[in-house]
């Protein structure tokens, strides 16, 4: 057995962090399907023996009977009865999108939670569990792109001071502390609200302070592992600087790396769900997590708002933070001597 697959085996062993592996793929699989659970246009159109497909192809008004150029509202009761008239259609399980108003509806919003709604509305009608997913689908793949990102620079920057050391260990060492000691929230919040609000913006400020959580990891590993004899003998055979790093220190400094990963990862849902609440995230009337925190507050008579986005994010947390545990005690170098 190779020690990646003890590990492996060892992560098994930790029931908790394994049903959490699971927990968290269901959410990301439903999150990531959200566009055809949660839609307020039909999955398929069959409409004068032709087939229509609204959720991948945009169409107009006057291609169902309408008279206006504009994209077709699968909502109006007119363009429903008209594509009734001459064919079917079939909605998704949930018929509203994060941004859709529930016009129909009689009843003052925010709506309590019903069959019309399964976990009400919001107070512009917007239905909870549609905003739900696709708030999850942005705050994961957000979180991936960020850990990504800022893990990649992480690395570098501690595979060259630790690998180096000398002047360069010192000259970043110093940069990384002063960095390091800047109010980062306020910094964030001032850089949020002169940039025009986006994915890829926020993105670009999250990571001018996330990259430094992995460095100090990965230059002591660095520094620990470059004076080792292979890594001198490599050095002697005239192995160029990069191999040398790559291919001799880095699997070393990976699996050290490896277990601050989920850490990351729920480091960087809190940050974008805490940006959005106070309102220096995603643009207004996106889907977030952070959005569905704001209106719980501001609607605390509405507590399926409030109760949704905090087991949501208890759960996806908990996840994380379980699954992170689970790494941590399957690389734990004390039980490889064991």
């Amino acid at each position: 057995m190779s020690r990646w697959q003890y590990r492996w085996a060892r992560f098994k062993q930790n029931k908790t962090a394994l049903w959490a592996v699971f927990v968290l793929l269901f959410i990301c699989i439903l999150s990531l399907s959200s566009t055809f659970i949660a839609n307020d246009k039909p999955l398929i159109i069959k409409y004068k023996n032709e087939f229509y497909f609204p959720i991948f192809t945009s169409y107009t008004d006057q291609q169902f009977g309408g008279s206006l150029p504009t994209q077709a509202d699968y909502t109006d009761p007119f363009t429903q009865q008209e594509i009734r008239r001459h064919g079917w259609y079939v909605m998704p399980p949930i018929p509203y999108s994060y941004d859709t108003i529930d016009l129909q509806s009689a009843l003052p919003s925010p709506q309590p939670p019903s069959w019309r709604h399964f976990l009400g509305t919001d107070d512009v009608a917007r239905d909870v569990l549609a905003r739900l997913l696709y708030g999850l689908r942005i705050s994961l793949i957000f979180a991936l792109a960020l850990t990504v990102v800022s893990s990649l620079i992480g690395f570098i920057v501690g595979a060259v001071q630790g690998y180096f050391g000398g002047y360069v260990d010192l000259c970043l060492g110093r940069i990384l502390e002063i960095w390091g000691s800047l109010p980062q929230l306020f910094i964030l919040i001032i850089l949020a609200s002169l940039f025009a609000p986006g994915f890829f913006t926020l993105l670009f400020v999250l990571c001018l302070f996330g990259w430094t959580s992995l460095v100090g990891v990965v230059r002591a590993e660095f520094l620990r592992v470059r004076n080792f004899e292979y890594v001198r003998a490599a050095r002697a055979l005239g192995a160029s600087h990069m191999r040398v790093m790559v291919k001799h220190i880095l699997p070393n400094a990976l699996v050290s790396a490896l277990t601050y990963i989920p850490f990351i990862f729920a480091g960087a849902i809190v940050s974008l769900t805490a940006l959005d609440f106070l309102g220096f995230g995603l643009p207004a009337g996106s889907a977030s997590l952070g959005d569905l925190v704001r209106q719980g507050k501001e609607n605390l008579h509405a507590l399926w708002i409030g109760l949704t986005a905090f087991f949501a994010l208890t759960v996806v947390l908990s996840c994380l933070l379980f699954i992170g545990e689970g790494v941590r005690d399957a690389f734990d170098p004390r039980k490889d001597e064991q």
